[in-house]
């Protein structure tokens, strides 16, 4: 299912904030996802977030108004993370993107960061 293979991805970039690359366990999360789609969808979502992390953060940063990056709550960054690179390197539609986005800040983050996320993807994608 793609809400699981995107809730993994979102832990493992989670992870990803605080653990170098190689130190993660991806098949992990892989053990997961019992369809091959489903396995290509993850994949696709990591692959693309490490070879455009830089420019991600850079785009974050452009957007952030009266914040800084580095005090941003580490598990909303990854969820904005997770959805910019569905919708800038994996063709999700933005409202798909976003909507999901907001579900995983509903159910892993505080009652009001889902706004704060909605904006900050709105800001970067226009």
């Amino acid at each position: 299912m793609r809400k699981t293979a995107r809730e993994n991805a979102f832990k493992l970039v989670f992870e990803g904030l605080f653990h170098e690359p190689d130190e993660l366990l991806s098949s992990e999360n892989l053990q997961e996802l019992k369809k091959e789609e489903d396995k290509k969808f993850f994949d696709d979502i990591m692959q693309a977030f490490h070879q455009h992390k830089d420019e991600l953060r850079e785009k974050i940063e452009a957007n952030l108004k009266n914040f800084s990056y580095d005090r941003l709550f580490k598990i909303d960054l990854a969820i904005v993370y997770v959805a910019l690179t569905e919708i800038l390197y994996c063709e999700t539609p933005k409202a798909v993107a976003i909507n999901e986005a907001l579900e995983l800040a509903k159910t892993y983050s505080t009652p009001k960061s889902h706004k704060f996320i909605n904006g900050l993807i709105s800001a970067i994608i226009k």
